[in-house]
């Protein structure tokens, strides 16, 4: 049993990973006014934080609780990290191209949903019938929120919409096929060799697809994908390590409501943005109906 200070240190822990997190969309519209490219500010995220995971991962070599590791085991690592950072980090910078920072967090929220779903068909994993009924509200609450943001932003919405989905996509895949080696090596090594992965395929990326001159940007680019990498990838990612060890991944699930929310708030403050009333509707529908998944998921 947590004690009462060790569980509130992890709510805190949580809601300050949870809210730095929801910071990049934010930031990364910010860097887009430069004309700048997706993959490049991709690149400049992984370019800043790559050190730091390498450090990581040198420092938490050793195995844990003397488990072995196999051949296949850092291949499956590697084919995690491909997965769930890097496709789905590219989908969702080039997801943000399109569509607005507070509706991309909205619709990132439903990775939850597509969790239960995968392990319904991979791991025959029961979903009751309170989960369908919150399944249904969050996906009618998706539809609320977009229900006008084509007339007021254009077409292009659906393919940002398109593209955010399949950021969810991957990164619930991750989550559902990464479960059972997270305790093989840990959340902070696997989180690490992950993403070290995930670096990796991306300068591979933008050295195939890209001819820019990296030093030609404003420098407000490159203090942004310092910020991206450090403040809402790198610190947020051992926060939210942390606060799940202190008061378990069920728990953390609930608090994770916040991230919606935090966004729409700095994209207003930031970035101009306003949701419609019925955004606004439909945004708080999809966060009551991810809460109820993540409660029925605790029973």
């Amino acid at each position: 049993m947590k004690s009462n200070k060790s569980f509130v240190t992890g709510i805190i822990l949580g809601l300050l990973g949870i809210i730095l997190f929801s910071s990049k969309a934010v930031m990364v519209k910010l860097a887009y006014q430069y004309q700048v490219d997706a993959v490049s500010v991709l690149l400049f995220r992984m370019l800043f934080s790559f050190p730091f995971y390498v450090v990581i991962a040198f420092l938490y070599r050793k195995n844990i609780n003397g488990v072995t590791l196999v051949k296949n085991d850092y291949l499956w690592v590697a084919f995690f990290g491909f997965v769930g950072y890097y496709l789905s980090s590219y989908f969702d910078f080039v997801g943000l191209v399109y569509i607005k920072a507070s509706l991309e967090r909205i619709i990132l929220f439903l990775y939850p949903t597509i969790v239960l779903l995968f392990n319904k068909i991979f791991l025959k994993q029961v979903i009751t019938k309170n989960q369908v009924y919150a399944i249904v509200l969050t996906y009618v609450g998706i539809i609320i929120a977009f229900w006008n943001e084509v007339a007021i932003s254009g077409s292009d919405t659906y393919l940002g919409g398109f593209f955010i989905l399949l950021c969810a996509i991957t990164y619930a895949a991750y989550l559902s096929g990464s479960g059972w080696l997270i305790p093989k090596f840990g959340v902070v090594k696997f989180t690490a060799y992950a993403m070290i992965v995930s670096c990796i395929c991306v300068f591979i990326h933008f050295g195939i697809t890209n001819r820019i001159d990296l030093l030609n940007y404003p420098w407000q680019v490159y203090l942004l994908g310092f910020l991206i990498a450090i403040f809402a990838t790198v610190i947020p990612s051992f926060l939210v390590s942390t606060s799940i060890k202190l008061i378990s991944l069920s728990n953390f699930a609930v608090i994770a409501a916040v991230g919606p929310i935090s966004t729409i708030i700095l994209a207003a403050i930031f970035l101009n943005e306003q949701l419609t009333l019925l955004q606004l509707l439909g945004a708080f529908t999809v966060i009551i109906g991810i809460s109820l998944v993540s409660l029925s998921k605790k029973k």
